[in-house]
């Protein structure tokens, strides 16, 4: 995992354990699973409009957010990005 990607799942993780009043991520967690599913549906969608009548700088912006609430996602279920990682690596097998 890259640094950004380690240091953005460490403050997801931290807002889990420890939420902060005004963080969304608190809040995400707090409203639930079902919530960031949501979430990950609209970020999915968002991409999807962009990558077809947008401009790369929009579609990275999407993309930015589609990660980060997936990156919630897993810590939400007790999961790391390593996980993800290793699926990877087994497919490239």
């Amino acid at each position: 995992m890259s640094n950004t990607l380690s240091d953005l799942f460490a403050v997801i993780q931290s807002r889990k354990i420890n939420p902060s009043a005004g963080s969304y991520t608190a809040t995400l967690f707090r409203k639930g699973q079902n919530e960031i599913l949501k979430k990950i549906g609209e970020e999915s969608v968002e991409v999807i409009i962009a990558a077809t009548s947008e401009t790369d700088d929009r579609i990275i912006y999407e993309m930015a957010d589609l990660i980060y609430h997936n990156l919630v996602l897993l810590a939400e279920r007790g999961l790391e990005w390593a996980d993800v990682e290793a699926e990877l690596a087994r497919r490239a097998k």
